[in-house]
This record gives structure tokens, sequence and C-alpha cells, in this order.
């Protein structure tokens, strides 16, 4: 994230604690109330599609700090919305999406939110990047009982009757990601991260797993997002692995540009100090430059280099609307793949009817430029996980990927206040958090 980015001061959203239970939050600023779950009404809306459009919503950040990646995820929504209408459109009609800027703050995707909803009257919204974003949104979906598709890999410890998550649940990313350190790079591990909800939740998922399994956590801190101030940590890192170890990245924003440009600047080479990020895909790495991060890993369920015929088709069909210089990314895919389902679940239920869309949804699989993926009760997807390695060109080497799609699980099993936990939208019993049997 070389580029110049919107330098103004962002709140901090999301604090996590273990009191028994975890309760995360995402708040706009100190005197916004935090929005508390809310019970869908049993009416279920049918957006308008009169004439010969159906409206969608697709809100992400198209100015501010989270720009530079969410920019790229509305390309790919909106290429698939044009290869859709190409072939026919859905139902018969022609998809018209209307874009809103959540500009980077979470107050603004709330609001935009509720205007695609209401006044809008769209069918469903594709949208949000941060954890902090989802959560803020997440209240008004549930209350007015409408759907979004989320396309990013998150925290978990979450499932709800009204998100569909197309994205990596932590054992589709981290906790392999871990396993594989753990296996081939070392046993201490130092956590960074940006101070919000994803990266405390991620590294608290860290900790129980490295405890579990025989590791070790042997530092872990944490900057504002946008904060660049990277010295303190480096010399942290320096100090508590004199020898060498493992970095566990769960930085966003332009704090790794600066954080990996120190890192190689002090000597910490991925040789002695291999980092693992979860958040730095292609796109982010053509911004930061491939001299600092040559060497280094990243864990995603989805590479440009991944060889399969439907990803040489969509890299194709990307870079011929959009120029050959273009990269394509995890996100970008999930989100490309997010309209399909939402389509597939549209046409299988004849209506865009919110509760006959979801439970037409379950089950439905597409040939994904990741791999075969399938939608579960859960509202997650089976996905194949991989480990690349950042090469010369910019792209990832894979360096190891599951031999099958691992199954979504959205509440932690390593965290003792969610183990044991599932969740089941297609049964009423069980919905979206029960205890296993």
């Amino acid at each position: 994230m070389a580029r110049q980015f919107n330098r103004r001061k962002f709140l901090i959203y999301g604090s996590v604690s273990f009191t028994g239970s975890i309760f995360l939050k995402a708040c706009a600023n100190p005197n916004t109330p935090v929005a508390t779950e809310t019970t869908s009404p049993s009416a279920s809306p049918v957006a308008a599609a009169t004439g010969n459009t159906i409206k969608v919503g697709i809100l992400h950040s198209l100015s501010g700090t989270m720009a530079i990646s969410e920019k790229s995820v509305v390309d790919a929504e909106k290429l698939a919305i044009k290869e859709i209408n190409a072939n026919g459109g859905v139902l018969g009609k022609q998809i018209e999406a209307i874009t809103e800027d959540g500009a980077s703050n979470w107050d603004t995707f709330r609001e935009k939110a509720t205007k695609l909803i209401d006044q809008d009257k769209v069918a469903v919204v594709f949208g949000c990047w941060t954890s902090a974003s989802r959560k803020n949104v997440k209240p008004v979906f549930e209350s007015k009982n409408h759907m979004l598709w989320y396309p990013v890999q998150y925290e978990g410890q979450e499932c709800s009757k009204n998100i569909f998550y197309t994205g990596a649940a932590p054992n589709q990313q981290i906790e392999p990601s871990v396993d594989w350190l753990l296996k081939n790079k070392g046993k201490e591990f130092f956590l960074v991260g940006s101070d919000y909800v994803f990266p405390r939740t991620a590294n608290t998922i860290i900790k129980a797993q490295l405890e579990a399994l025989g590791g070790k956590t042997v530092g872990e801190d944490y900057l504002p997002l946008g904060n660049t101030e990277v010295t303190p940590i480096i010399t942290k890192i320096r100090q508590t692995l004199p020898n060498g170890g493992v970095i566990y990245n769960t930085l966003n924003g332009d704090s790794n540009v600066a954080f990996f440009k120190q890192l190689k600047g002090a000597g910490l080479t991925p040789e002695r100090y291999p980092s693992m990020s979860v958040s730095i895909a292609e796109e982010e790495v053509k911004a930061i430059g491939v001299e600092y991060l040559k060497g280094h890993y990243a864990a995603w369920n989805y590479f440009q280099t991944v060889d399969t015929p439907a990803n040489k088709k969509f890299v194709a069909a990307f870079k011929k609307e959009y120029g050959e210089n273009r990269v394509t990314n995890d996100p970008m895919e999930a989100a490309y793949i997010a309209v399909y389902l939402w389509k597939q679940a549209v046409e299988k239920a004849g209506t865009t009817d919110i509760a006959k869309v979801s439970a037409a949804a379950y089950g439905q699989t597409i040939d994904a430029p990741e791999g075969k993926v399938t939608m579960d009760a859960n509202h997650h997807i089976s996905k194949i996980v991989r480990i690349g390695q950042v090469r010369q060109d910019g792209l990832f080497d894979i360096v190891y990927a599951t031999p099958a799609p691992v199954e979504p699980v959205p509440w932690n099993q390593f965290v003792k206040e969610t183990k044991g936990f599932a969740c089941d939208w297609s049964d009423p019993a069980k919905g979206g958090k029960y205890k296993k049997v």
C-alpha cells in the first residue's frame, strides 16, 4: 500500500474480552451506542424487481484508508454482474447495481446500508471488508431481515442469519497456516496486528492454538489502523526473537508499508524471520513493493496462480475488462463468486424473497476459480486452504494446499468459550449457535 493514503485518524473499533463468553463490538465513536442483537421480523421483504431490472447494492470503501483494497472488490463484483447480464440476467431480468461508498467509516457503512434497503429497495447487498464495518451493518440487516454477502476472510465467532460469508473462517485460513508454520518454520511466534476486532480475535485464536499444540507466543503488539510508527515493534521482535522466529502479521492498511520496509532495513529477512500475513494479497504486494515482501508468506484460499480452467477464465476476463496490468486476489475472487452463488439461489427460489433465497442458497455449488465451493447451512462455504510465498514478479508460489475443500467452522474450537458450538440455519432449533452433542 505504497500509494498515498487518506491519513485522517480513525477511531479504533472492536475489542475482545473473555469472561465466560466472547464479546465483540465495533463502535464508530465513543459516543455512539453499540448496536445490539435484534430479532428479525417474521416478514421477508421482496425487493423491487419490477420492470426489466433487479436492483442489488454494492457497499464498499471507494475512499479513505481501505479504498486501495475495496475498490478491486467492487471491480470483481461488477464484472460478475456484467457477465450475468450478458447471459440473460436473473429470472429474465437485468441486474442493476447501485454502488455506495462506505468511505472507510463505520457510521457511513451503517447509513448507506440503511439507504440501500429502505430507499433503493435492493434485493441483496454485496459489501464490507473490515470486521468493524460488517459488525456495524449487521444489526441493520438483522433488524430489517435483509441479506448481506460478505467476501473477506474474517475472525469467525459469528454466524448471522442475514449474512452469507464467502471469505474464509479461521479454520480455513488462520489455523491451517499456524499448523504449517509449526511444522516448517518454528515454534516461537511474535504476533503483530492492527488494533481492531479482526486482529485481536485472530490472535486470541492463535494463542490458544499455540498453547494446545506446543508452540509459544513470545510477543504481541498492535498499531492503530493507519499508524506507521512501527520501530518499537521491530525492536520488540529483535529482543524476543534474537535467534529468529515466526512473525504472524494481521496488520491492515498502510501500516504494512512501514512494517515491511523497516523489517528488511533491520535485517530481519524471511530466511530467519518468516512472516505469515492474512491480509496481504497480490494487490497489496504490488502496492507495498515486491522487494520488501519477496520470500514472505500469506495464507489464503485463492491466489492468481491457482491452476484451474475456471481461474484462467476469471483472470483473463478480469484483465480484459480492467487492464493487463491488474492482478486478482482472494477477496476479489470471493466477491465474484458471491454474486454467482446469489444468482443461483434466486433462480432456484424463483423469487427475490429474502427467506426463500436464503433457504435456496444452502447446498449451492459453483466451480469457482479457487476450486469447487459449496454453501453450508451455517452460511459459510467450503474452501481449499493455500499458503503462498511471494516471488519476484509479485505473485505467489503455492507451497501448500489442502487436498480437498475444508468445511467451515464459524465458532472456534480452540477458544474454550466457543468450543463445541456450531451453527445451522436450516434447523430452527439450532440456529446461529448451538452446542453439538
